[in-house]
């Protein structure tokens, strides 16, 4: 079986319910995984809207995450650095941490893609998407992704 994210918050290519955007608790949904190539050492998150007028918005960056992690609550804090080692690197909107759908106007779409990786990588939590898919060149094993939707 190949790397599988998922989630029970909402399906996948559906509407995300408003409880995880930003006219909600504006929290990250439960997502975990499974199947990840034996050689894994590490997970990365991004989430982001290619459906944004100014371009691709970034929602979330977060990588580290250990080798044994098989899920995110949800909710995870909005801290650079969590607790099991985990960063948090820089959104579209200048910080760190999940930040939910927003929309300006009609629906845009928002994927979460999961990176399994062979190594942990060397960046800060000041990292962005671009300096994250950077560190990632040569180290990803497998990927998969989650699709949903969100309307203003």
């Amino acid at each position: 079986m190949p790397l599988t994210l998922s989630t029970t918050a909402f399906a996948s290519g559906q509407p995300i319910p408003a409880k995880y955007s930003c006219r909600g608790q504006d929290v990250s949904p439960h997502l975990a995984w499974t199947d990840p190539p034996v050689a894994t050492l590490s997970f990365a998150l991004i989430m982001d809207d290619p459906d944004a007028p100014v371009g691709t918005w970034v929602h979330w960056v977060l990588f580290n995450i250990p080798a044994s992690t098989r899920s995110l609550n949800e909710g995870v804090p909005t801290n650079a650095a969590l607790a099991d080692g985990s960063l948090q690197g820089i959104t579209s909107a200048r910080s760190h941490g999940y930040h939910g759908p927003c929309p300006p106007s009609g629906t845009h779409r928002y994927f979460f893609k999961l990176y399994a990786l062979d190594s942990m990588l060397a960046l800060s939590d000041n990292a962005d998407k671009n300096q994250l898919l950077k560190g990632m060149e040569g180290h990803i094993l497998a990927q998969s992704e989650l699709m949903g939707t969100f309307s203003k």
